[in-house]
């Protein structure tokens, strides 16, 4: 029920909101790319719920594998969030709407890890700042909420190539340790 409702709420809203917006403009491929979106939104959280993560890599919990469907409802909503903010006013929004569902359905079904928020572990001594930090995104919110929405989607977009390093090096790290542990083994 839980992946049911989310397809409807990270899925289909979002889809039908960027038709109903712009993506009308171009037609019957509106109706392909929100199609296609709903469809890799389904398809990665069949995914999420089917993922086995190994006892010798705990590590990978702290990563998806793919962007999760939140964040990318997140994402396909971006152009109307940037048409809000009134930082840029751009002359075709439905070029720019197909562009990021597009590109947003394949980063939900692609195998690149991004961040998982779920088990990050703050230390008692930088709680104060976390919640400093957190009141002060809170304040953003609440004055200049589509200019704070937007920045926040574009940091998303730039931690996901961080994500992917990061993911490699404690990856590659693992597999050192493993090859050294089977080395020891000989004698």
């Amino acid at each position: 029920m839980d992946s049911l409702t989310d397809v409807i709420s990270f899925g289909v809203a979002p889809g039908f909101i960027m038709y109903f917006w712009t993506l009308n403009e171009v037609g019957k491929f509106g109706w392909m790319f929100v199609l296609i979106y709903t469809v890799c939104c389904a398809l990665r959280l069949a995914r999420f719920n089917l993922t086995v993560v190994e006892e010798n890599e705990t590590w990978k919990i702290n990563f998806f594998e793919g962007v999760p469907s939140p964040a990318a409802a997140g994402l396909v909503l971006l152009p109307l969030i940037l048409n809000l903010s009134n930082i840029i006013k751009l002359e075709n929004y439905a070029l720019l709407s197909s562009i990021t569902i597009i590109l947003t359905s394949i980063l939900m079904v692609s195998k690149l890890p991004t961040y998982s928020l779920k088990r990050i572990v703050i230390q008692r001594q930088a709680t104060i700042f976390l919640l400093l930090g957190i009141g002060i995104y809170v304040s953003l919110l609440i004055f200049y909420t589509f200019k704070t929405l937007f920045f926040t989607g574009i940091i998303y977009i730039l931690l996901i190539p961080i994500s992917f390093a990061h993911y490699r090096y404690l990856n590659k790290k693992t597999f050192i340790s493993v090859k050294e542990e089977d080395t020891e083994d000989i004698l």
